[in-house]
């Protein structure tokens, strides 16, 4: 174990589950995950492995099959995995969204259907807010699903989907105008479907089409697609919870544990950028002595390590906010905005000790500074989080004049 990211008051069960993932990061993803990040190869192998560690129902209850643990517990195994690649933490992230939803809001029925083959991996989930024209204003979402009959007919387009080709049960944030009538806040009249699917490319059932991976700067090997309904019809029985105009509501839940989840990863990254800067700096020697023994690189050293440890104690505090059944969107938004913004830092900084040999393919820590970017963006922009933090703030801190 290292001397940063430490974690205070964790019970025998988590040491050993953080101790037996990092084991795992370290043999079978590090060795490993330049190679079939370069290729854009999806990594089955490790896939397998996190399936047999059980990690895919790693906060599914016990009644389920899963392991019943904390999003805090969750979050760890994160870091460590995304300190070996982030690309594989991602696999992971939005399967557990989407059972995170299932178990807070699903139907009996739902959760007895999906949530055990979820905790085997054997059902994969993605979620589904986004679409071409909007980013992050949710609001503006035109796919549209219409009750006829015991069915709803979905049509859209949705985009950015991690997971999207792999999976095999998408959360699909749609409208659902009944019940809900013309002139209603757009926030009241969207639904969450669940959509399940065979795993592939093109049509993957009647209706349903994902037309392939979306070639991106990094973040590779896991796929990233759109997703275009076409006359889609699934059954009532798949609206999340039993009831129309819910899926705002419990897709903000569900993305307020995913903030958490890259913030975790975040610090992975950060964490891994550390090592590798710290390692290179004293093998590299200029002017007769290794560059670790210069002020200046002495200097980026320690800002680097205080800059991985504020953004892991802000990770963990927002998941133990969470896990206390608290409202934690200031403490997520929190940790989400100082992480991914500490990680790009904290990566450039490690790149800049390679001097030349950070830009080359055959060293780690080009890998990473092409990954830290989508950290930025992911579960909602920078400039996205801080509109939450300030609306919190002036809750919590209001002028009473």
């Amino acid at each position: 174990m290292t001397r940063l990211a430490q974690t205070a008051g964790l019970n025998d069960i988590q040491r050993e589950i953080l101790a037996t993932v990092r084991d795992f990061v370290d043999k079978e993803i590090i060795p490993v995950a330049t190679q079939l990040e370069h290729r854009d190869e999806y990594p089955t192998e490790i896939v397998e492995g996190l399936k047999e560690l059980g990690l895919f129902g790693l906060m599914i209850p016990e009644e389920y099959g899963g392991l019943g643990e904390s999003l805090l517990t969750y979050a760890l195994c994160v870091e460590e995995i995304a300190r070996g690649w982030m690309s594989v933490s991602g696999i992971i992230n939005t399967h557990f969204i989407v059972a995170y939803m299932l178990k807070q809001h699903g139907t009996q029925e739902q959760k007895d259907t999906f949530l055990p083959r979820m905790a085997l991996g054997e059902v994969r989930g993605a979620f589904s807010m986004s679409e071409p024209a909007l980013g992050s204003d949710v609001s503006a979402i035109s796919s549209k699903g219409v009750k006829e009959g015991d069915e709803y007919v979905l049509n859209g387009q949705k985009m950015w989907l991690t997971n999207g080709g792999t999976s095999t049960l998408v959360a699909v944030l749609a409208r659902s105008d009944e019940g809900h009538p013309e002139g209603t806040a757009p926030h009241k009249s969207m639904t969450t479907f669940l959509v399940e699917k065979e795993p592939g490319f093109g049509e993957v059932r009647p209706g349903l089409t994902i037309p392939g991976k979306i070639d991106k700067m990094g973040y590779k090997g896991v796929d990233t697609t759109e997703l275009i309904m076409d006359d889609l019809r699934i059954p009532a029985n798949r609206v999340l919870g039993g009831t129309t105009g819910r899926g705002f509501y419990q897709m903000m839940d569900g993305v307020e544990v995913g903030r958490v989840n890259v913030a975790a990863r975040g610090c992975g990254v950060a964490q891994r950028a550390f090592e590798l800067g710290v390692s290179y700096a004293q093998q590299r020697h200029t002017f007769g002595k290794p560059i670790a023994q210069h002020q200046a690189i002495q200097f980026k050293l320690a800002e680097m390590a205080t800059k991985v440890e504020a953004a892991h104690a802000m990770m963990v505090n927002a998941a133990r906010k969470k896990d206390s059944g608290e409202r934690n969107d200031l403490e997520a938004g929190m940790a989400k905005y100082l992480a991914s913004e500490y990680c790009k830092e904290v990566v450039e900084d490690a790149f800049r000790i390679h001097g030349g040999y950070g830009f080359s393919k055959e060293y780690e820590i080009e890998r990473l500074y092409r990954e830290a970017p989508m950290l930025l963006i992911g579960e909602g922009t920078a400039e996205i989080q801080k509109m939450i933090i300030g609306r919190r703030l002036l809750e919590e801190y209001r002028f009473q004049g």
